[in-house]
């Protein structure tokens, strides 16, 4: 699903924050910035509680860098210039979370432990209630605005790596090989869905484009299930690479799935099929004039 990119002034709208919030949260910065350094230092205490501390943040190098990036993440968020910038540098912070890989839990209630500080902090001042509950309220605003931009960016990521690994797999998945000049051979195993088949027939009118192909081996054997929706897959399969002329030859039909195909009445009229890799290969010579001598 594509997420829909608002720009700073667009999200200031959507979340509501008005120059008011603005105004108020800079006003608290002078308070809340001198509190920092122990704040971040108390939060570290409560990450080494956790799983994920020993896992990203035991190196003290790294540890030392975070922790500056930390102080800047949080100036930033009292100078509350809430421009394109602002919103960029948000997007960069989910970035680098979904690169090392933290948890976008550990994030949330990291930054759920920080807005907790600060309100201990705010509702420690001399202040009168009204002007208390009008900065808790910017706080919440900017903070929550801030999470959904790091959020989206995180999953942005994630979701990109996910369609990358599933390109990857599918490639790997739809393995077409030249076995000779002329004659080219796909093992399939698993399950052939609609996406599967239609990447197989990609991959394969592809493959017959480029290698000149006459002979094409599709070998199911490792296919367990075979209902009505696989075998019409199959059967434009075949279609599809008799019109680039070249011939399929469908192998490794089981007797169980041979007995379904009849079962679903399906027209196998146009496929040509054997029992097993073999004899398709067997077959595929015949159609080049060649064969295979002992010596």
């Amino acid at each position: 699903m594509e997420v829909i990119s608002r720009n700073a002034t667009q999200l200031c709208d959507l979340y509501e924050i008005t120059k008011e919030d603005i105004e108020a949260v800079r006003e608290f910065k002078p308070v809340a910035i001198d509190k920092i350094p122990e704040m971040v230092d108390s939060w570290y205490k409560w990450l080494k509680t956790t799983a994920e501390f020993q896992e990203y943040f035991a190196d003290p190098l790294t540890l030392h860098r975070v922790q500056k990036l930390q102080l800047s993440f949080w100036e930033e968020f009292f100078d509350a210039n809430i421009n394109d910038q602002y919103v960029s540098s948000r997007k960069s912070v989910g970035e680098v979370h979904a690169r090392i890989g933290l948890s976008q839990e550990i994030y949330l209630a990291g930054v759920d432990h920080f807005l907790s500080l600060f309100i201990e902090i705010l509702l420690a001042q001399d202040w009168d209630n009204a002007k208390i509950n009008k900065v808790r309220r910017a706080l919440n605003k900017i903070a929550h605005m801030d999470m959904t931009i790091i959020v989206q960016s995180y999953e942005h990521v994630v979701n990109q790596k996910i369609t990358a690994q599933s390109k990857t797999l599918m490639a790997m998945s739809t393995p077409v090989t030249q076995l000779w000049d002329g004659l080219l051979l796909l093992p399939v195993v698993g399950l052939i869905d609609s996406r599967r088949a239609q990447d197989i027939m990609d991959n394969t009118l592809n493959h017959i484009s480029q290698h000149h192909a006459q002979s094409f081996i599709l070998d199911i054997s490792g296919v367990a299930v075979v209902d009505t929706a696989v075998a019409n897959h199959l059967i434009k399969i075949t279609k599809a690479t008799k019109l680039m002329g070249c011939e399929c030859i469908i192998s490794g039909l089981s007797p169980a799935v041979a007995q379904t195909i009849v079962e679903l009445g399906i027209d196998v009229g146009t496929i040509r099929t054997t029992a097993n890799l073999k004899a398709a290969i067997g077959i595929a010579f015949q159609k080049l004039n060649m064969k295979i001598v002992k010596q």
